[in-house]
């Protein structure tokens, strides 16, 4: 085999070794309690999804714990149910009063808890999804921290707690948040429409389209022009 083949053969089976390593690396960092909301938007509400996979290889998961923020805490608080899952919404004194929305809360939801029956537990290579619709959510630029603890049948818990820092390493156990942000302001939708610039552009479209057909057109015809002469001659 000559060198070159050579050489291109390893690139390729480095480039696919490498590859397998980068794909491996993906799946490892996302199997994580994570947690994906529908909406950021700044005093609204929200529909966020847990996604759960099981990373034990001899038990199963049995029991997620969220807890949710007290300052301020969410005013709206309901779950949607999961096959084979009981869910229970707790509701506790807050460490100190504060103010919603012009009101003064001293109680709210602060955790919610999923536990599933022997059927629906997570096993092996297996996930789980659980949802909540949460409001109203805090000021734009706030990282909602929502912390999981995970329960495995083997009595071992895994919590989804620590804190992510810009610029550093994910940590080992991450929390599940996000970061909420401004509402769109609606001016910048109502961008007035030039119409003349419209008029313009319209045509230099047509121009295009009307000299790339002619120059079809031409060359066709000058095709057919070469093809009869080379017919002729070959007559003669």
């Amino acid at each position: 085999m000559k060198s070159s083949a050579r050489r291109t053969l390893k690139t390729i089976a480095t480039g696919t070794l490498a590859a397998a390593f980068l794909a491996a690396g993906a799946a490892a960092a996302s199997a994580h309690v994570k947690v994906a909301p529908d909406s950021t938007t700044a005093s609204g509400y929200t529909h966020v999804t847990f996604s759960v996979p099981n990373e034990s290889d001899s038990a199963k998961t049995s029991k997620l714990v969220v807890k949710l923020p007290t300052d301020p805490p969410f005013t709206s608080v309901s779950v949607k149910p999961v096959d084979g899952w009981t869910a229970k919404v707790i509701t506790t004194k807050l460490p100190k009063a504060v103010t919603v929305g012009g009101s003064t809360v001293t109680e709210a939801a602060t955790s919610v808890e999923w536990t599933a029956d022997t059927a629906h537990q997570i096993g092996q290579n297996e996930y789980q999804t659980f949802s909540l619709s949460l409001g109203k959510l805090p000021a734009a630029g706030t990282t909602v921290m929502l912390p999981a603890a995970q329960t495995y049948t083997d009595g071992t818990v895994v919590n989804w707690d620590q804190k992510m820092v810009a610029g550093q390493a994910e940590p080992e156990h991450p929390a599940p948040s996000f970061v909420t942000t401004a509402a769109e302001s609606t001016a910048t939708a109502a961008t007035p429409i030039n119409m003349d610039q419209t008029s313009n552009n319209a045509v230099g479209i047509w121009g295009i389209v009307l000299g790339a057909v002619a120059l079809v057109l031409g060359g066709t015809a000058l095709g057919m022009v070469l093809a009869g002469r080379r017919k002729a001659s070959s007559a003669k």
